[in-house]
């Protein structure tokens, strides 16, 4: 008597990598999902409208060069979403406070969260490395530093989609929608 459908015992039926999935999924749900990593909806449209991708490589590329498409009011929405790097666990309040006032600072300077990719930064140095940062491009001129902040977020988008993509987990949450601060930034929604 013949016997159903038998799998060898060396392989196990696969699940869908999280790439497949993402490329399989409806269009709404993969813009949504990449606008958490993005914060722009148009970058997130893009993106998504050039799906299926062969690979993780392939996709960062397509968002490199979506990023670089980006006009400046699609860079304003995306900075809007941004928040301050996480401060590691037991860090000093003195800290805390030099941290936020030299990003008030910087937000009043620029009218936008400042951000900056820290790779593999040791959680001792994610302080100093994000002061450091904050102090040096406050002397930027305000288009400098917009290319400066737009090279940042889209190192930034880099590691959120390759964490999405290959699994491990989800992209940080945006945060908060801002207001503009400073007479050098475009106000919100125009």
């Amino acid at each position: 008597m013949p016997r159903g459908l038998t799998l060898p015992a060396h392989r196990l039926p696969s699940l869908p990598h999280p790439l497949d999935a993402f490329n399989a999924a409806h269009a709404d749900e993969a813009r949504a999902l990449l606008l958490h990593c993005l914060r722009s909806p148009r970058w997130s449209g893009r993106i998504t409208d050039h799906r299926p991708y062969p690979d993780l490589d392939a996709l960062l590329a397509a968002a490199d060069e979506a990023a670089y498409d980006l006009a400046p009011g699609d860079l304003t929405e995306a900075l809007a979403g941004e928040a301050l790097p996480q401060l590691p666990e037991g860090s000093y309040s003195a800290a805390h406070m030099a941290l936020s006032a030299a990003h008030a600072a910087y937000e009043a300077r620029f009218g936008h969260a400042f951000v900056i990719y820290l790779g593999d930064a040791h959680p001792e140095e994610v302080i100093d490395r994000i002061l450091e940062g904050i102090r040096s491009r406050l002397t930027n001129d305000p288009e400098d530093e917009r290319v400066v902040a737009w090279d940042e977020l889209r190192r930034l988008a880099r590691e959120r989609l390759t964490r999405l993509l290959q699994g491990a987990g989800p992209c940080s949450p945006a945060a908060p929608p801002r207001r503009a601060t400073s007479p050098h930034a475009p106000a919100h929604g125009t």
